[in-house]
């Protein structure tokens, strides 16, 4: 049975490729959480399952770490792209991506260095849309109050749902207190992604990230699109900023449209085989 893997990460946010074309394994909920499991699998984030060639986009499924499909990722994105180019599914400076949350346009920025710019697409700020409860409302400059404190948010969905902290200090230790309360707060019946951000200057911004799906994390390209928006919606900062993360740092460039562009590196990290016990596992628990 065939069984090949890669493994790529972008500011140490870390995928398994798993393609089609080089592995026989069903790609499950349980199958994901096996392989992402940092002691009884390889270890990842998140797992990127692909490429599927349509007429005129390449399709990708987006896996996290606890086995529920993401909608898009920015580093994943990167990531699948770099994968794509190093393993000859396309040539070329330019191709689309395809997600459940739509196209996303990618630019070979320089491949050598494995930098990549993704049209992450538009926002929309518009609460039912994130969703969150509530009257029907621009979700920009709300309060949220979780366990006595008060925060100061604004929520944007990117292709998935964020909920943007605003924060004078913000720390890994904020991040693994609060953001596992907020992602599951009563006012996101969908969960949401949570970034803490504090702004440096206008065009520089610090972020610590809780994904909802695969918890703390050293980097989010969605992540910092959705921080780069709301923050320039609210007219804190320019259209083009760099947010700052634990894993480094992502360039984010909005449009007078609003649609967005996000650049930023990815790396290869290893390539092999899944070792035929862990293949026998993972059979099993189809």
């Amino acid at each position: 049975m065939t069984a090949e893997f890669a493994k790529y990460e972008a500011l140490g946010n870390d995928y398994i490729v798993l393609d089609p074309t080089r592995i026989a394994i069903r790609v499950t909920e349980a199958s994901v959480k096996r392989l992402c499991d940092r002691h009884r699998g390889i270890g990842a984030d998140g797992v990127l399952y692909g490429p599927f060639f349509d007429d005129d986009a390449i399709r990708l499924q987006i896996f996290n770490s606890d086995g529920s499909e993401c909608k898009k990722s920015g580093n994943g994105l990167r990531v699948f792209a770099h994968y794509l180019l190093n393993h000859g599914h396309v040539s070329g400076e330019s191709f689309i991506l395809r997600t459940p949350a739509g196209d996303a346009a990618v630019k070979v920025v320089d491949l050598d260095k494995g930098v990549f710019t993704i049209a992450m697409g538009d926002c929309t700020f518009d609460s039912h849309r994130i969703p969150a409860t509530g009257p029907k409302r621009t979700l920009l400059n709300e309060r949220l109050e979780v366990n006595g404190e008060i925060f100061r948010i604004g929520c944007v969905n990117v292709g998935n749902p964020h909920c943007v902290v605003l924060v004078e200090n913000c720390s890994q230790e904020l991040a693994l207190k609060f953001g596992p309360l907020i992602a599951r707060h009563e006012m996101f019946p969908q969960g949401t992604n949570v970034q803490f951000v504090r702004v440096r200057d206008r065009g520089n911004l610090d972020a610590e990230i809780w994904e909802r799906g695969s918890g703390y994390t050293l980097a989010s390209g969605s992540s910092a699109c959705a921080i780069a928006s709301v923050l320039h919606a609210i007219g804190l900062t320019e259209p083009k900023v760099t947010v700052h993360m634990p894993g480094g740092k992502l360039m984010v460039s909005i449009t007078p449209s609003r649609e967005i562009h996000l650049t930023g590196e990815s790396r290869s990290v290893i390539e092999g085989r899944l070792a035929c016990d862990l293949v026998e596992h993972l059979v099993a628990l189809e």
